[in-house]
């Protein structure tokens, strides 16, 4: 017996089992969930869905891989190249992998060393790393680094003027720079938003990149410590290129295009 053809004019339905269009209806309330809130953890999606954290996975995997989600270690967010995810669910990204690279970082700095240590989520963790060594004296523009270095009464931690970005209390600005300018230090200690896939480094604040560039400048030898999300990630501020780092610090290896330009620019690559 043959089912009912459909009337003219109107596709037939392709058969799905009953899984295709539950998932693609997931799917898109996914998108618009990510897209009111900026980022949500899987937690957080597995619970409004009622699914297992592994179909999230899943989900977050088959969006990110189609451009309509930017996928991260413990959730997800909206693809954008002109703003940065927030500075609370940033410090949830990657924890653990922060906490690695941020120790392993550590091991290649010696007691009595003069430091600049930037903006970012993961300095802050190289912050807490870097605790335990003897007589550092730190620039930062970072008043969260000041805060945690500052418990070390064997520290000198110096904190460049200007103004405080409110959502991650950050400086930066003019006087910033000018600050920065004044010194020439043993290691630049800094984070970044993306690397572009032609070693471009990449962020969101053109005042933050000023800063950086800065310290960079000032620095005997540059170190920058970034998670393997920032690999081919987009931010539409140019910092400069991977040439100018002396060593990587990062949880995975880089792609293979980029690892090459890595290795060209006799960059030094640790993975933790």
């Amino acid at each position: 017996m043959t089912g009912k053809k459909a009337p003219a004019g109107v596709p037939p339905r392709t058969k799905t089992n009953g899984k295709v269009a539950p998932v693609r209806n997931r799917h898109d309330k996914i998108k618009k969930m990510v897209q009111s809130q900026g980022f949500v953890t899987s937690e957080a999606l597995a619970q409004a869905f009622s699914v297992t954290p592994q179909t999230i996975r899943r989900d977050i995997n088959t969006l990110s891989e189609k451009g309509q989600l930017c996928r991260y270690h413990g959730g997800a967010a909206i693809p954008t190249s002109t703003e940065n995810v927030a500075y609370n669910e940033r410090k949830v990204l990657c924890f653990r992998e922060k906490q690695k690279i941020a120790y392993l970082l550590a091991q290649h700095i010696p007691d009595n060393a003069s430091l600049f240590i930037n903006i970012g989520t993961t300095t802050e963790a190289i912050a807490h790393a870097l605790c335990n060594h003897k007589r550092l004296r730190v620039i930062t523009n970072n008043l969260n680094v000041a805060s945690i270095m500052s418990t070390n009464e064997n520290f000198e931690v110096i904190v460049a003027g200007g103004m405080v970005r409110h959502r991650d209390q950050g400086i930066i600005g003019e006087a910033t720079i000018d600050f920065i300018n004044q010194f020439k230090v043993d290691y630049g200690i800094i984070g970044i938003s993306g690397i572009d896939t032609d070693g471009t480094l990449l962020d969101f604040d053109y005042r933050e990149v000023r800063a950086a560039r800065a310290i960079i400048d000032n620095s005997r030898s540059v170190f920058l410590a970034t998670d393997h999300t920032k690999f081919g990630r987009n931010a539409m501020v140019r910092l400069g290129n991977i040439v100018e780092i002396d060593c990587l610090f990062t949880d995975r290896r880089p792609p293979a295009g980029l690892a090459e330009i890595i290795a060209a620019s006799d960059v030094e690559l640790h993975v933790a």
